[in-house]
């Protein structure tokens, strides 16, 4: 049964000349496709022509991350709706139709955006808020954007659960089109996102031996609602844990899922989550 990665970045491995290798190595690894996600201007572009070379292989997603943003956020953000072509039609694996001849891919979601307290400057108490400012004025606009566009959202929280949590209620975009990605809080913050309808996806962190509340939300969540993701280059699960992480090696996160976590058959848990995965990213459309 095939697994999709439903949160990578290839930038690294594209800008390499890595990419054939690492996409033979998930096809290997029964991984039938990947959703590669955007953080700035500077790799969504790289991305839709990915996602267009290898269509139904490699989707992607656009937004600017909180570690990305700064005090220009606003005029980076433009590109998400000008001259980046997001518009009412974005549709996973869609084309636009007044596109270049041959169709051009449009994302598949927007983000990851979201807050990120823990890259904040330590030294810094000033700094920190004022950027910290920009990263919720930045979250609140990309939130805006994916409401009128009827979009999913990829939340990226860090060391800020509650306030992205806030920040979404208040922005009223559709909880049920919301997934927080690489979720590391505990059951108590899963039951709120499933509460309203949210989702979140789990990376190689849950097969560390001290994430044992990972492991709790994933099981809080419920098998029926995972979704698998690698983060790659980062976050590698065990048993490859110190080295690179590629869309491979969401095998052994969902393999240790399925075995320690949910206590089913591999193949069971890779129908369900693929399903998921297709169902909530709209990959079937």
């Amino acid at each position: 049964m095939a697994l999709i990665d439903t949160h990578t970045h290839l930038d690294s491995f594209a800008r390499r000349g890595d990419l054939p290798a690492v996409l033979e190595r998930a096809r290997s690894a029964g991984v039938e496709a990947m959703i590669t996600i955007g953080t700035d201007t500077d790799d969504w572009g790289l991305y839709r022509d990915l996602a267009a070379a290898h269509p139904g292989r490699v989707y992607y997603t656009a937004g600017l991350h909180p570690c990305s943003v700064g005090e220009d956020w606003e005029n980076r953000l433009g590109y998400l709706d000008g001259d980046f072509g997001v518009g009412p039609d974005l549709r996973a694996g869609r084309t636009t139709r007044d596109g270049p001849p041959g169709g051009r891919a449009l994302p598949v979601a927007l983000g990851e955006c979201g807050l990120d307290r823990f890259h904040l400057p330590k030294d810094d108490p000033a700094a920190a808020e004022r950027i910290f400012g920009w990263q919720q004025a930045a979250f609140a606009a990309q939130l805006a954007l994916a409401k009128r566009l009827g979009c999913p959202v990829v939340v990226h929280s860090r060391g800020a659960f509650q306030e992205c949590v806030a920040m979404i209620d208040a922005g009223g975009v559709d909880w049920s089109r919301v997934v927080f990605h690489c979720f590391t809080e505990g059951a108590a913050e899963m039951a709120e996102l499933v509460r309203r309808g949210g989702w979140g996806s789990f990376t190689g962190i849950v097969t560390y031996k001290s994430a044992d509340n990972v492991r709790q939300a994933a099981k809080a969540q419920g098998l029926e609602r995972l979704m698998i993701e690698t983060d790659a280059p980062y976050l590698t699960p065990m048993p490859h844990r110190g080295k690179p992480n590629e869309p491979a090696f969401v095998r052994h996160t969902a393999e240790y899922l399925a075995r320690e976590v949910f206590g089913v058959d591999y193949e069971q848990l890779a129908q369900i989550s693929t399903a998921t995965a297709r169902s909530f990213f709209g990959l079937d459309r």
